[in-house]
């Protein structure tokens, strides 16, 4: 095994269980959104779990559908390498026909550090990962910045920040959809405060940071992973020019 080995596990992994969730979507239709969803968590889960076991049966799997015993495996908190998977993020607009936003990520941990990920978007076509970390944009000096937020739920300090700093807010459903707008262009920032979970943002966190970007707490502290308790409440990612001005906007908004 290599680390190279890990970047191309993950980004074929990602990849693959996107093109079995289109393939699901095409076959079963949105008549059913509520059954598109339940089919879709667990037939993606089920894919990568059987793959992680047969390619890395060594390493741990911290999955969004897992149970709730498998989360809280003590084992996971003691292992050297733990895979940290969101088998379809932004279930919602997966089920709704026409969205793109929606991901699948694939993500490890090892000793401390996201040391490989991808982010599959396959309704887009594409997979974001750190085997070839995308470039990042130029921070546009005559635009005003864009931060993505979610669709249904955006945090009220988040409305107040962009008046501090003059952005536009851009709605954007899965969280591995708004960490790769701010990387393939489409805003400058995503800023959340409403609840999230380790595998909402491991896989995009690693493609982020393997790509130059800014990704923090929303205080500016370091973001963990593979704790014993697997919530990871809010995030900042941003072009590194921005992440200043938006940390100092949220400290002046929270004193």
């Amino acid at each position: 095994m290599t680390i190279r080995d890990d970047h191309v596990l993950a980004a074929d992994l990602a990849t693959e269980a996107g093109e079995r969730l289109l393939a699901l979507r095409e076959k079963t239709g949105f008549a059913d959104p509520s059954a598109l969803r339940a089919e879709g968590d667990s037939a993606s889960h089920l894919f990568l779990m059987e793959a992680l076991t047969a390619s890395r049966s060594g390493d741990s799997v911290l999955s969004e559908e897992a149970t709730q015993d498998e989360r809280l495996d003590p084992r996971r908190l003691t292992a050297e390498r733990v895979w940290i998977v969101d088998p379809l993020d932004g279930t919602r607009e997966f089920a709704e026909e026409g969205r793109d936003d929606w991901a699948v990520h694939v993500a490890l941990w090892e000793r401390g550090t996201l040391t490989a990920g991808a982010v599959a978007l396959p309704a887009q076509g594409r997979t974001l990962s750190t085997l070839e970390p995308p470039a990042l944009p130029e921070l546009r000096a005559d635009a005003r910045p864009r931060i993505a937020v979610s669709r249904t739920r955006p945090p009220e300090f988040v409305v107040e920040l962009a008046r501090l700093a003059g952005a536009d807010l851009v709605p954007i459903g899965s969280a591995g959809a708004k960490i790769s707008a701010v990387l393939t262009g489409q805003v400058e920032a995503y800023v959340h405060a409403g609840g999230q979970y380790e595998w909402d943002s491991a896989a995009p966190v690693a493609v982020a940071l393997a790509s130059g970007a800014h990704a923090s707490r929303i205080d500016g502290s370091a973001l963990t992973y593979n704790q014993g308790d697997p919530s990871l409440p809010d995030i900042l990612v941003s072009l590194p020019g921005l992440a200043p001005i938006l940390l100092a906007g949220i400290r002046d908004l929270h004193r």
